[in-house]
């Protein structure tokens, strides 16, 4: 598959070449970005804001200059084949969600997340609730003004025009929909699996385990995963992530001495957004359609590796002997244990460290949070009460006055990310519907895992989903690749038979 010949389709041509201009100057944003939260020393803060502000600045320019309007009706008049169709309809959604935003309001926000998440690194150990809201609250207001010129140029709901910058077409119906029904089974489910596992014999494993271990560790199971790491790099940051650019993408995590799960895990959870990255087809580099098609896609390309497959007793036992090689031969070590201990439901305080039963608890209470804070029916300052019911109701865990573990823990509040939060959970219900596919197509698909063949899983989800980036809208990429639109029943299948067998 080719973009158009620039003598038969001229305006569709220079479109291409700006866009292209566009992707090389959001690969500095993005290398700015990523060096700012692994790299660069505090006091270059306010200066790395400022520069990043101005290239939000230029960008938005581009990406809002008058003339693209005439380029783009005349690109639709030109004779172009279906991937051309599809770049030049991702071009006018991109066109009109910029141009949906004034200049200002653009660097405004990009300067007033920079200062949050800056102050928050310090304020999130000090428990220092007060000191971030007033650095969030001038967040919350930009967002809030966002929601309002966004709803206003496509007739959505506030938070449905922020959603769906994440979710293209997702909107608050669907989510209230199937997260209604989510929380009818879920709490029965979570006491179900507890009572079941209360009898459980689990060991963790004894540190400490030295930080230079704990990589290598990482940077083992990272290769084993298939990252190419001539192409990207691990580092370290206080909330892990994956970012850069599909040329070059970086990943983080973060590490503690006395635990050594929660590292690895999350580097297994941000090589699957890697991988996806890596593997975007090189041919639709620098255009709209090359892109990664959605965030609760990519968030399932994460979980696909981190719980469908990272999970898997067969993984496990493969993962086994490179856990001794790196840190030591003990007990906790064996295969079953592992398997046991990475299965473990225990309802507690931070989402990304939560068990794959509990975490959609974690993002209801953040959808239904951040939504009435966008709406206007919840005012920052009053977050905290609000936080501890829901997690009261929602986990049964006590969270009053514990603002480093509640309402600050993690770092998409800090930079304005509003309408995210419910990518996650409908990324695990999209990992459970590619490997409900998966087996359908391959019924020794676990037998396969369990000799070792990880092939066949990064095969199907290269075939399925990298290959076509956003080639297609979410709801027929889906059909296309699994024969059926996204069913969250094989969600709650997945999550019986492996939890209660």
């Amino acid at each position: 598959m080719t973009l158009r010949d620039a003598d038969a389709t001229p305006a569709y041509a220079e479109l291409t070449r700006r866009h292209a201009r566009q992707h090389r100057l959001e690969h500095l944003g993005a290398i700015c970005g990523w060096d700012r939260a692994a790299c660069m020393p505090a006091k270059g803060n306010d200066a790395r804001a400022s520069a990043l502000a101005e290239l939000e600045g230029l960008l938005h320019g581009l990406r809002t200059d008058p003339a693209l309007k005439g380029l783009l009706d005349a690109a639709e008049q030109e004779p172009l084949d279906d991937v051309a169709i599809a770049n030049v309809r991702e071009m006018r959604r991109d066109w009109r969600a910029h141009n949906a935003l004034p200049a200002a309001l653009v660097e405004a926000r990009a300067q007033a997340g920079a200062r949050c998440e800056h102050a928050w690194r310090r304020q999130r150990p000090a428990n220092d609730w007060a000191g971030f809201l007033e650095h969030f609250e001038p967040v919350l207001a930009i967002a809030r003004e966002e929601a309002r010129y966004l709803a206003d140029d496509s007739g959505l709901g506030l938070y449905d025009a922020l959603m769906d910058r994440y979710e293209p077409g997702l909107r608050v119906a669907e989510v209230d929909r199937v997260f209604g029904d989510l929380k009818t089974w879920l709490p029965g489910l979570i006491a179900q699996v507890r009572e079941r596992q209360a009898g459980e014999t689990v060991l963790r494993p004894q540190g400490p385990f030295p930080i230079e271990r704990q990589k290598a560790l990482n940077l083992a199971v990272m290769r084993w995963l298939g990252f190419d790491l001539e192409a990207g790099r691990l580092d370290e940051s206080a909330h892990p992530f994956s970012g850069g650019v599909p040329e070059d993408v970086r990943i983080t995590t973060r590490y503690d001495e006395a635990e050594l799960l929660q590292s690895l895990m999350g580097t297994v959870h941000e090589t699957g957004h890697a991988r996806y990255e890596q593997n975007l087809p090189r041919a639709w580099l620098g255009q709209p359609i090359g892109r990664a098609r959605s965030m609760a896609l990519h968030e399932s390309q994460s979980l696909s590796f981190e719980m469908q497959l990272g999970c898997h007793p067969g993984f496990l036992a493969r993962l086994a002997p490179l856990l001794r090689e790196h840190c030591g031969d003990q007990p906790a070590f064996a295969p079953d244990n592992l398997a046991r201990l990475l299965t473990r439901v225990q309802p507690g305080f931070i989402r990304v460290d939560a068990d794959e039963v509990t975490y959609p608890a974690h993002v209801l209470l953040r959808y239904e949070i951040e939504r009435a804070l966008i709406e206007g029916t919840l005012e920052a300052k009053d977050i905290p009460a609000a936080w501890d019911e829901k997690m009261r109701d929602y986990l049964g865990v006590d969270t009053r006055g514990n603002y480093r573990d509640g309402p600050m823990q993690d770092v998409h509040w800090t930079e304005g990310a509003f309408g995210y939060f419910p990518c996650y959970t409908l990324g695990a219900m999209y990992a459970a519907h590619w490997f409900a596919a998966m087996r359908r197509e391959h019924p020794d698909l676990d037998t396969r895992i369990a000799a070792g063949d990880l092939g066949v899983v990064f095969d199907w989800l290269d075939q399925r989903i990298w290959q076509h980036a956003s080639r297609w809208e979410t709801a027929e990429l889906t059909q296309r690749a699994s024969g059926e639109p996204l069913a969250p029943a094989h969600f709650r299948a997945h999550l019986t038979a492996r939890y209660l067998g």
